[in-house]
This record gives C-alpha cells, sequence and structure tokens, in this order.
C-alpha cells in the first residue's frame, strides 16, 4: 500500500521510490492536451505527504486558490486508498468520489505504481491527469502564470533554475528521500548508510546557509520548499518513527531558525498540520509502528519563537507580496498548530 509519502515500494533489504506512472503536463499553451484552465482541475492532497506539503504551500504563496481547487483527504488511509472522510458524507463535495483511487481507475484499471499524492484530477471527467509530484510544483510556477495573484513570488526563477536544480536534486537524494530509506530500511547495513546521508547533507546544508537567508539567491525559491517540508516534520516523526536521530532539528543552530523563519513565512507555515502528519506516520506505517500510538510530543510551542534571520538580508517574494489570509474552508484546525 502507497506510505502516502508519494510513490514508494521497498523490498526485504532496500527501500525504493517508484516513479509517477501519470505525468500528463497542465501547460499555458495545452501542448499535452491539458491546457491551464481556471475551475477545470482539482488538486488532491494529504497534509500529512511532504510531497503533497510542497504543492499546497506553492498554490497559496502563487495565490491559485481561485483557479486550483484543493480537495483534502483523510491522513489515515486503508488499501483502498486516501479517503475523503474529512468531507460531510465521506465524499469529495466536487468530484462525488469517497476514494481517489476511483479517480485513478477512471483514468486506468489496473494501474501500476500505488494511489500516491499530490494528485490533480480532471474535473468535468474525474480522470486523474497527473501524480508527477516533481511537477506539480514546477508547472504552477512557470505555466500557470495567467492565474497567479498580484505580487505572486517567483519561485522558480529562469536565471537561477540550474543551481535550484542542483541543489534540489541533491536535497531530494539526501534528505528528501533519504528519511526514508533510512526508515523502512531492514536491514542495518541499509540503515546507517541512508542515516548518514542524511545528517551529511544536513551539515552541509547548515553550512551553506549559516551566512544567507534561502538557498539559491536573496528570494524564496522551489529549493527551500522542498527541503521545508522535511525539516518541518524532522523531529515529529523522522527522529524517532524514521530513527533518523543523530540530532533533533533544535539541537542545529543554524537549521532550526531557518526552519523557524520559513514556517513564519505567510504561504508556508499556515498550512502545516502537525496533527495529520503524526497521525498518518504513526498509524498508516505499521510495520514501523505496530501499536499505532501517536506520542504526545514533540513541544510546538517554539516554531513560533523569533528567528532574527531577517538580519541576513533577503526579501521572501523578491519584488511581490506576501498571500492573504488563509481561505477560511482551507484553514488548519488548532489540534495541529503550534499552541
Amino acid at each position: 500500500m502507497d506510505g502516502g509519502d508519494g510513490n514508494r515500494a521497498y523490498g526485504h533489504q532496500t527501500f525504493t521510490r517508484s516513479g509517477s506512472h501519470f505525468t500528463d503536463r497542465i501547460t499555458a499553451d495545452g501542448r499535452d492536451g491539458r491546457p491551464v484552465q481556471e475551475g477545470r482541475y482539482r488538486l488532491v492532497v494529504s497534509r500529512a505527504c511532504p510531497w503533497a506539503s510542497r504543492a499546497v504551500i506553492s498554490r497559496r504563496l502563487l495565490g491559485l486558490e481561485g483557479g486550483l481547487s484543493t480537495a483534502v483527504a483523510d491522513p489515515v488511509q486503508d488499501d483502498r486508498s486516501w479517503p475523503f472522510t474529512l468531507d460531510p458524507g465521506g465524499r469529495d463535495p466536487v468530484l462525488g468520489i469517497r476514494f481517489l483511487s476511483e479517480a485513478y481507475d477512471r483514468r486506468e484499471a489496473g494501474h501500476p505504481g500505488g494511489v500516491s499524492v499530490p494528485a490533480v484530477v480532471d474535473v468535468p471527467s474525474g480522470r486523474l491527469v497527473t501524480n508527477d509530484h516533481q511537477r506539480l510544483t514546477l508547472d504552477p510556477a512557470t505555466e500557470w502564470t495567467a492565474l497567479h495573484r498580484t505580487g505572486a513570488p517567483d519561485l522558480y526563477p529562469a536565471g537561477r533554475r540550474a543551481e535550484i536544480d542542483r541543489v534540489m536534486a541533491e536535497v531530494y537524494e539526501d534528505v528528501n528521500n533519504g528519511v526514508y530509506r533510512a526508515g523502512f530500511a531492514t536491514r542495518r547495513k541499509e540503515y546507517e548508510e541512508a542515516c548518514a546521508g542524511v545528517f551529511r547533507r544536513l551539515e552541509l546544508i547548515a553550512g551553506r546557509l549559516a551566512g544567507r537567508r534561502y538557498l539559491v539567491g536573496d528570494t524564496l525559491t522551489e529549493a527551500d520548499i522542498r527541503l521545508f517540508t522535511t525539516l518541518v516534520r524532522f523531529d515529529a516523526v523522522y527522529h524517532g518513527h524514521f530513527k533518523c536521530n543523530r540530532w533533533e532539528l533544535t539541537e542545529n543552530p543554524v537549521l532550526w531558525v531557518y526552519a523557524r523563519d520559513l514556517f513564519q513565512t505567510p504561504g508556508s507555515g499556515d498550512t502545516v498540520d502537525f496533527d495529520h502528519i503524526k497521525r498518518h506516520c504513526y498509524q498508516v506505517h505499521t510495520g514501523i509502528n505496530p501499536t499505532g500510538i501517536v506520542p504526545l510530543g514533540p513541544d510546538l510551542s517554539g516554531w513560533s519563537a523569533p528567528h532574527h534571520r531577517e538580519e541576513l538580508g533577503g526579501r521572501p517574494f523578491g519584488d511581490g507580496t506576501p498571500p492573504g489570509p488563509v481561505p477560511p474552508g482551507e484553514r488548519v484546525a488548532p489540534e495541529g498548530r503550534p499552541a
């Protein structure tokens, strides 16, 4: 069963992550037969999943709420896939389905690779369009510009894409995916290699961020979003649940203030639901946590503490502006927020 954190498959020894099976792109010119069109598509996410959280943050920063609606699945899924039990009657009010797998099956019966989030569904047909989590943030940033809000930031600036791509590839291999390779390892050697890789890369990143506010340039980019969705989950689930416990995020003086800076940036931390994150990992990953008990900690109050990263300069939104308030129907419940 898909773990909900992208597509995953793991054997007796080594965790591997399968590629996205459905990779249709939604573009401004519709060259793949999927043109950008206001209201035509629905983004299906789980707030528990770091890959989906990237898409949620990007959508909010770009102001796509009016052009791309969102369905939030229950963080605890079963062998029927992601359920819409958070909605009245247990059905998504727009797509009319109980499980995300229904949209996948309408696209291709017997499809390989499991049912993953994030996913985009074509509203008129109810069929899945794409579950390509790599493009599900890059395309909204570059192809959906006609629907961006006034003052939307450039999250993937053309002049810095080569550097952004390089940084994202390093972060993905060792950190984003590395914590899962450590957590799902079934042999000591694979675990030790993955865990060592996580912390080796985090220490290199900390060195990079010691004198600069953001990973690439002086503004928030896609690279920061992809690192943030792992860092914000680190102490809550990866440190204990995935045994990535050489140190906690709160013990790293650079990464902890960097993560708090991003968390306190409008459009980023206001999308985070710690309750969903913890319940998914501790209740769904029964091979790691067979009791299903969700821990009480960690203390989340520190996320609201001052970070002083603004002293390094930088402008989070570049020449743009912060997004407005979270729409009422998309606000994270109090139990999922720091006190």
